[in-house]
């Protein structure tokens, strides 16, 4: 039976990458049917993603083949089974909006995860949860009992065997440590408004000031508040007549789409790291 992959690696470049790489594949019985590369000018770095099948030898056995091929070369790679979808806790606040958009996508097919719990700190949506038959975690976080309810979120997305986190609209500052810990799996999403409009009514500063642009970033998770590697975003055009409302509304449906598409490509290991950078393979 032939099982299909996805080899995402990244090493300095040099000539014949692309032909050492697909060279490897078709002595082993590879195929490819989709690839993407990237040379990065200012790294010096090179970028490759592959989709391809196989069926001569185990996953096992193509790690450690693998592994010896990569290390002549400074590769760091990753390999992922295309079929299996990646299980994934999502945290939640407040504001459910793209709690919602990302379930209803998952039930849909559109989002290849397999989302083993929410955690929030409020009880809002234990419901909306339950309609998914999701396991739903209520932990309160108060400054005095931050430290135990990371930890206990920390268990929770260990035990689900959890290789992405999403804060969706979650409305509390990871501490450094679990940050170090989420490193590269765990994506926020929030307003493009920041720095300039911070706090808990960036739409309302933002009318204020009568902006004619809003949007959203998705980034990943780093100690560096909100300063993570930037994986999508998107803006919408207002104007004088749109009231507070307006701007939230549409704020909403543009962080909701923003997030979704972030979630589906790292989903798809379409997102490589680059430093302070990602590159995106659509």
């Amino acid at each position: 039976m032939k099982n299909s992959y996805v080899l995402t690696l990244s090493c300095p470049d040099r000539p014949g990458i692309v032909h050492a790489v697909s060279g490897f594949l078709l002595e082993r019985g590879g195929n490819i049917e989709e690839a993407a590369q990237y040379n990065d000018h200012g790294t010096g770095l090179f970028f490759l993603r592959v989709q391809f099948t196989c069926s001569q030898l185990t996953p096992e056995d193509l790690r450690l083949h693998l592994q010896l091929f990569a290390e002549p070369l400074a590769m760091q790679w990753s390999l992922h089974p295309l079929a299996q979808p990646m299980p994934t806790v999502i945290f939640v606040s407040k504001d459910g909006h793209c709690l919602n958009d990302l379930m209803f996508r998952w039930k849909s097919g559109l989002l290849r995860l397999d989302i083993r719990a929410i955690v929030s700190n409020h009880r809002d949506f234990y419901q909306l949860a339950a309609g998914y038959n999701v396991p739903f975690h209520h932990i309160p976080i108060t400054a005095a009992t931050k430290a135990q309810a990371e930890a206990r979120q920390l268990e929770v997305i260990r035990s689900e065997g959890a290789e992405l986190v999403v804060l969706a609209r979650y409305m509390q500052i990871l501490s450094d440590g679990l940050c170090r810990e989420l490193a590269g799996k765990a994506i926020n999403i929030h307003h493009s408004f920041l720095p300039s409009f911070k706090g808990a009514k960036p739409y309302h500063q933002a009318h204020d000031r009568g902006v004619k642009l809003i949007g959203a970033t998705a980034h990943y998770v780093t100690t560096d508040l909100d300063e993570g590697p930037i994986i999508e975003q998107d803006v919408a055009r207002v104007d004088h007549t749109d009231a507070v409302e307006d701007l939230t509304a549409l704020g909403r449906d543009t962080e909701s789409q923003v997030l979704a598409r972030a979630v589906k490509w790292h989903s798809e290991h379409r997102v490589l790291l680059n430093g302070h950078k990602t590159v995106v393979f659509k």
